[in-house]
């Protein structure tokens, strides 16, 4: 592994990375490369080893702190090409923890590459290829969204559709804050904030209950 590349890993070095899981995750960037040529899992512009690094892969990270680690499931909503969820899940497998990450994806090929690639690095994980807002009474630990939908989307979502969760967590850019403001002005929400290791303009929020204000 040359030096610029593990300098970029080096800003997990708070999260206690183990060299196991430095190999998963070179493995899962050498699968994205591959069956990026093929169909689009990430954007043209970060298809280079060091911006999936740097963009996806220390991005998804950096939420494990905030992961439930004594609930049975945590889910990824919309997961894409697998983020945060395959890292997650890369996360938890080397850190020995036996928590089934969940990863709905509706597209076809993308779920089809979740799982040639949770089969490929041996995880613990169970990938549902359908529309996650078609779907009720979802039960799971923590409930991950990052790039999927605005936020006032997902509050609805989790709002109606999951019955029971431990915690939801948010990736925000530059133009958070003012969404997060205008998402206060109809939900009551007990949370937390955390700056990003990746954008100085993003920043993590980690929520613990969920409720709708109602106008008097």
């Amino acid at each position: 592994m040359d030096q610029e590349i593990l300098n970029s890993y080096s800003r997990l070095n708070d999260l206690n990375v183990s060299r196991e899981t430095f190999l998963d995750f070179e493995n899962y960037i050498s699968m994205i490369l591959k069956k990026n040529k093929k169909i689009n899992i990430i954007s043209k512009t970060t298809a280079s080893k060091k911006a999936i690094i740097d963009r996806h892969i220390i991005d998804s990270a950096q939420i494990i702190d905030f992961v439930d680690l004594n609930s049975n499931t945590t889910t990824d909503i919309g997961s894409g090409g697998g983020m945060p969820g395959i890292i997650i899940a890369i996360l938890l497998k080397n850190m020995k923890k036996n928590i089934n990450v969940h990863l709905y994806e509706k597209s076809y090929h993308k779920s089809h590459f979740l799982k040639e690639v949770s089969e490929s690095l041996n995880l613990n994980t169970k990938i549902f290829q359908k529309n996650i807002f078609e779907i009720k009474n979802l039960e799971t630990g923590t409930i991950m969204s990052r790039a999927f939908k605005p936020m006032p989307i997902i509050l609805d979502l989790v709002y109606e559709n999951f019955f029971k969760y431990k915690n939801l967590i948010f990736f925000m850019g530059k133009n958070g804050k003012k969404i997060f403001e205008n998402s206060k002005k109809k939900w009551e929400l007990e949370y937390t904030e955390k700056k990003s290791l990746t954008n100085e303009d993003s920043f993590l929020i980690n929520i613990k209950k969920i409720n709708k204000k109602f106008k008097k």
